[in-house]
């Protein structure tokens, strides 16, 4: 596909997009969060009512985690083709369909169908947030903060609607952000579509590669799916040297600026979803806290790391590259660290608040980073494959945890 050229409606709606006010694409992309960890509190209902095991719907996490980890690429490569219109609209109509799939689902299959289309669509409103706000690291931090806020808030919110009406009520929590479509697509003026066709088969070498990575944790490292994994990362390779200006740009995977933002977005994350999943555990084990203690704790620990996360994304306008990848990586060193060695629940909590200051800001920042790595045209494909990285964070993190601490 040639490069495409700017016309002067997209160039109109670009401009008319860098109004919208921070806040307002906060809460199009941040109820996503919440959605992810509704069901961490409410599993065994949810189990009860369906009649499986809990452990059969520990499926409906990985089936979100997963749409979310997939859909932001693709929502990006629907945004630089037709606009933010037409991403918000898609994205619109998979959530409500995946929202009513999940109030209305007898069985388990359907209920993980529904889930996942809430996530793909919620994944097309994290696409459309983050891409508004490229170029402006505190912008980006004021979506990435709310990412964290109602993250930390979520399990709590999704047990508390459980109890006052039913876990299918909780696993609602996404559908939120359909109050700021609207508001947001006013700022998108009406501009002609770009034009090209979408990649077809990046896209799919892009769920294949991405879902092969999501189960390697899940099934152990499983020789299957590990030689999966490296035939979708072998198509995928030979596709972007076809099609560079495809799904997956050639100049973004290849650039250094890139890669580095991407790669240490993805170090990070993990770290932060190992400790989420393992600090409860530890916290009982070593200080002997009750687990609703626990449970306020590590909310208010997260609430706090996912705060001071907006001053690093502010502050970091006035640092060099170097020095806020040293914060980062040497905090992002130090929160697993202290966890390991720390035999008092106040310092595990420390470790959370720092992890979750690390990981958000990290988003917030690096996101900008990855986005100028890419001509214009191609920074959603940019910020949509960074929010990949980031994402796979959230499926190995569990995963991690599971071997060393909760198994």
């Amino acid at each position: 596909m040639a490069v495409q050229s700017v016309t002067p409606g997209a160039v109109r709606e670009a401009v008319a997009a860098r109004q919208v006010p921070a806040l307002l694409l906060a809460l199009l992309a941040a109820p996503i969060a919440a959605g992810a960890n509704a069901p961490v509190l409410i599993l065994p209902s949810t189990a009860g009512s369906l009649g499986v095991s809990t452990a059969s719907v520990t499926w409906i996490v990985t089936a979100f985690a997963w749409a979310m980890a997939i859909g932001t690429p693709l929502f990006a490569g629907l945004l630089r083709l037709r606009g933010v219109r037409a991403a918000l609209r898609v994205s619109s109509v998979f959530v409500v369909a995946g929202s009513a799939l999940v109030a209305l689902a007898p069985w388990l299959p359907a209920l993980l169908v529904g889930r996942a289309a809430q996530a793909l669509g919620g994944a097309g409103f994290v696409a459309v947030a983050m891409s508004l706000a490229a170029g402006s690291a505190r912008r980006m931090g004021v979506i990435t903060s709310g990412f964290g806020v109602l993250g930390a808030a979520g399990p709590l919110l999704g047990s508390l609607i459980g109890e006052a009406a039913s876990w299918r009520v909780a696993l609602l929590l996404s559908a939120v952000s359909l109050v700021a479509v609207p508001m947001v697509a006013r700022y998108a003026k009406s501009a002609p579509a770009p034009g090209g066709s979408f990649d077809v088969r990046g896209a799919g070498a892009v769920v294949a590669l991405a879902t092969a990575l999501v189960l390697i944790p899940q099934t152990g490292a499983a020789l299957p799916v590990l030689f999966a994994a490296l035939v979708a990362a072998g198509l995928l390779v030979l596709h972007v040297r076809r099609r560079p200006e495809g799904l997956v740009p050639a100049a973004v995977v290849r650039s250094p600026r890139f890669i580095g933002a991407a790669l240490t977005a993805l170090a990070v994350s993990t770290s932060y979803f190992t400790l989420l999943f393992a600090l409860p555990r530890l916290i009982g084990d070593r200080a002997g806290w009750a687990p609703s203690s626990i449970g306020i704790g590590q909310m208010i620990a997260l609430l706090a790391g996912s705060a001071l996360s907006w001053g690093i994304a502010a502050a970091s306008v006035r640092m060099s590259r170097r020095a806020v990848y040293g914060v980062f990586l040497v905090l992002g060193a130090l929160a697993p660290l202290t966890a390991v060695y720390a035999a008092r629940a106040p310092l595990l909590l420390v470790a959370a608040t720092v992890a979750v200051f690390t990981a958000t800001g990290s988003n917030a920042v690096l996101s900008v980073y990855a986005g100028k790595a890419a001509p214009a045209a191609q920074r959603p494909s940019a910020i949509g494959l960074f929010v990949l990285c980031y994402q796979l964070g959230g499926a190995f993190g569990p995963a991690i945890a599971a071997v060393l601490v909760l198994g």
